[in-house]
């Protein structure tokens, strides 16, 4: 399903400052939050202009998604991302009085029965050479980090009782009145962070539940992949203390420099060395591409700077049939010594030249030349 502006989504104008964003969003909000509002749809109606602000009071989401719009930015950032790090507290303090969610509006949305609490996610700097970013590859990897302790199965502890704070819900109830009416605000549970469970006697084999391991994981790097790019391997990161559903592990990529070839976009550039000699009468030459030895053609007269384009030789575009192209500059290498003969003809070509500049033209026209 095709989503909506955001902009649309709030009602404001793609050059809005970031007051007119915050001004918009408390005005729907109060129209919309699920407490005022208990028609049909006036949930889904709240998450989405919660979903617009957060990326457009955010100004690097919100430069991304003017950039690349729904398609580009959805492919970078899932809903949790998108919600994570937002900032409600200063607008539901302004609207109610206070913040009545207890928490964050990611917990809102992603917390309790419709999503459990993530672990913590982990990061990996992979390096790679040109040719494998070219061919794309699957690597094998070694990541140290925590995983949930079998012995007490994650609790953390030996013994355990239900939590008298929730009567083992995980989640309390708290019941305010404000100027707007009454509001029930639903958080996990202070005492056992959501595990309806108190420890008794702690477990002697982790740490909170936690063991450390070493995992060796594959991971999938696609051909045509980017300098800087990031992989999201989901769920491979680490639980905690309040969540045993892990978090993600984000493959950070860098491509090494290549002794041959330089990247430029998809395309690729090879500085070829010729002699005097090959460049003036042409001559047919072998270069190198990324899988194979190929031979091309110098025209005679070719010049030093000369910029020669081999068709699909270069790096395929990310998730694409089509090919970058290999861009060949060719150099005219001048000789620091000659031996005796080469000394004669230079000399014999330098006498020629001589006699064609004492035909009569003028300097500015044999410069034109």
């Amino acid at each position: 399903m095709t989503k909506k502006d955001y902009y649309e989504i709030l009602g404001i104008e793609k050059n809005s400052s970031k007051e007119e964003i915050k001004k918009a969003y408390k005005k729907l909000a109060l129209k919309y939050h699920p407490d005022r509002n208990k028609e049909s749809g006036a949930e889904e109606k709240f998450k989405e202009i919660s979903e617009a602000y957060a990326v457009l009071s955010d100004e690097t989401k919100r430069s991304q998604y003017d950039q690349f719009g729904h398609a580009g930015f959805d492919q970078r950032y899932s809903q949790e991302d998108i919600f994570r790090g937002a900032n409600f507290d200063d607008i539901f303090s302004e609207i109610f009085g206070e913040n009545i969610f207890g928490g964050s509006i990611f917990d809102m949305f992603f917390g309790g029965r419709k999503r459990k609490s993530r672990g913590t996610d982990l990061r990996y700097e992979l390096n790679i050479t040109l040719r494998e970013a070219a061919k794309g590859l699957e690597k094998k990897i070694k990541i140290n980090r925590k995983t949930l302790c079998k012995e007490c199965d994650g609790t953390g502890a030996e013994e355990l009782r239900r939590c008298n704070n929730c009567n083992g819900s995980g989640q309390e109830k708290i019941t305010r009145r404000t100027p707007f009416g009454i509001f029930t605000q639903v958080s996990t549970c202070s005492k056992c962070k959501g595990n309806g469970e108190e420890i008794i006697k702690k477990c002697k084999h982790c740490d909170n539940g936690l063991v450390n391991e070493t995992k060796e994981l594959k991971i999938n790097v696609p051909a045509g992949i980017e300098d800087g790019s990031r992989l999201r391997v989901n769920g491979q990161g680490e639980p905690n203390k309040y969540s045993k559903n892990p978090g993600d592990l984000y493959i950070d990529i860098n491509i090494e420099e290549d002794e041959i070839f330089e990247r430029d976009g998809n395309d690729l550039i090879l500085e070829m060395p010729i002699t005097f000699s090959q460049a003036a009468l042409g001559d047919k030459i072998k270069i190198p591409t990324l899988d194979k030895e190929i031979e091309i053609k110098i025209p005679a007269g070719t010049q030093s700077g000369t910029i020669m384009r081999i068709k699909d030789e270069g790096i395929p575009y990310l998730h694409s049939l089509e090919t970058g192209d290999l861009l060949v500059k060719i150099n005219v290498i001048t000789p620091k010594k000659l031996n005796k003969k080469q000394k004669e003809i230079f000399e014999d070509l330098a006498r020629e030249e001589n006699m064609k500049l004492k035909a009569g033209k003028g300097f500015f026209e044999r410069l034109f030349e």
